[in-house]
């Protein structure tokens, strides 16, 4: 086991923890085998996961926590370092883009520019020691959109960041509550990709409570269907057309169930609130990225269907186990032509996160 005095002298002290953060024991570094190399219609294929978590010890303690403050989240959760790029290897991932979920949205302004700004820091330092396998998603305070706005740039123009993370709502507020357009705007001018993860679903903590990890099970899909909904529904898809949005597993049950949105309002007009959108929900849908974290090959087959295998990239959600297969979820699913297999197992998110394909 690794002393707190070994792991801070790694290129950055981080850890890879789980959607919340979890039991993150600090495992000895190991030296990585043989890369497995994915190949598809005799062309060799860069893989890129959009979706696997870190904390940064040194960003919590500002807030007072540690890589074990919540809830347990089951066994092996927790790697660093070495251990993680040997696991890749073996499953055939090239690389990773990582995010730090959000536990500093109901801080206040001086210390969540103090997380966010060691968050950001410390991932960079990491993502340069190891150039060729990692890249990370810049975090950002956006209880206060004007110091989000400062801190995106920064991270873009100045660390060169490959994208933006955030959570599925802020501290009670939908992203499309205006606050947040000028936060909007920067992602749009910017060109950055934001990557969506759900935080449960809050409101419903009560009914959660039980077997079956319902908070997350469900919370956690539930909790990206609502967000996406907003940005359709009150129109802010509209008023920035040009945004590039991932939503982790699968765009939780939205997709699943698409056709209602666009019955919604037919069936229901006398709901309508004032916003006219220019398209039908489920074009909205369209425009936007979903990571292929949907556990069988006919979930994914519907997701393809229902958004375009264009927008399908691998999601891992590294450190916790939901699939460790992630490569051969996509290489045997039935139905996809090698262009489409190469799209979702790298393609796309090369584009996106402005990754040198092979």
């Amino acid at each position: 086991m690794s002393t707190r005095r070994e792991f801070t002298k790694d290129a950055a002290d981080i850890v890879f923890t789980g959607c919340s953060v979890a039991d993150a024991a600090q495992a000895q570094p190991q030296a990585g085998g043989r890369r497995r190399q994915v190949v598809v219609g005799g062309r060799r294929v860069k893989t890129i996961d959009v979706h696997a978590h870190c904390v940064v010890p040194a960003a919590m303690a500002v807030m007072g926590k540690t890589p074990g403050a919540n809830e347990m989240r089951g066994p092996g959760i927790s790697e660093v370092g070495l251990r993680r790029i040997r696991e890749m290897d073996e499953q055939g991932i090239d690389v990773e883009a990582i995010s730090i979920n959000p536990f500093w949205y109901q801080a206040e302004r001086d210390v969540a520019a103090e997380v966010v700004k060691i968050n950001n820091e410390t991932l960079t330092k990491w993502c340069a020691a190891h150039p060729d396998r990692f890249v990370g998603f810049a975090s950002v305070a956006l209880q206060f959109p004007d110091l989000a706005v400062q801190q995106l740039e920064h991270a873009i123009t100045k660390l060169g960041m490959c994208g933006v993370a955030v959570g599925a709502s802020v501290a009670g507020y939908e992203f499309s509550d205006a606050k947040f357009h000028p936060f909007w705007a920067k992602a749009e001018e910017l060109g950055t990709l934001i990557f969506i993860h759900p935080q449960s679903t809050p409101d419903l903590a009560k009914r959660f409570k039980g077997n079956g990890w319902l908070a997350n099970t469900i919370g956690n899909p539930l909790d990206t269907t609502i967000a996406l909904s907003h940005l359709i529904f009150e129109g802010t898809l509209d008023r920035f057309p040009g945004l590039k949005i991932c939503s982790a597993h699968g765009g939780g049950f939205l997709p699943s169930y698409a056709p209602r949105s666009d019955n919604c309002l037919r069936v229901a007009p006398d709901m309508d609130t004032g916003v006219k959108l220019k398209k039908k929900p489920t074009e909205y849908l369209r425009q936007m990225y979903y990571d292929t974290l949907v556990f069988t090959s006919e979930a994914l087959r519907h997701l393809a269907a229902e958004v375009g295998a264009s927008q399908l990239v691998i999601g891992t959600d590294h450190p916790i186990p939901w699939q460790d297969k992630s490569v051969d979820h996509i290489l045997n699913a039935p139905g996809f032509t090698d262009d489409e297999r190469r799209a979702m197992l790298g393609e796309t998110a090369a584009k996106l996160l402005g990754i040198r394909p092979l």
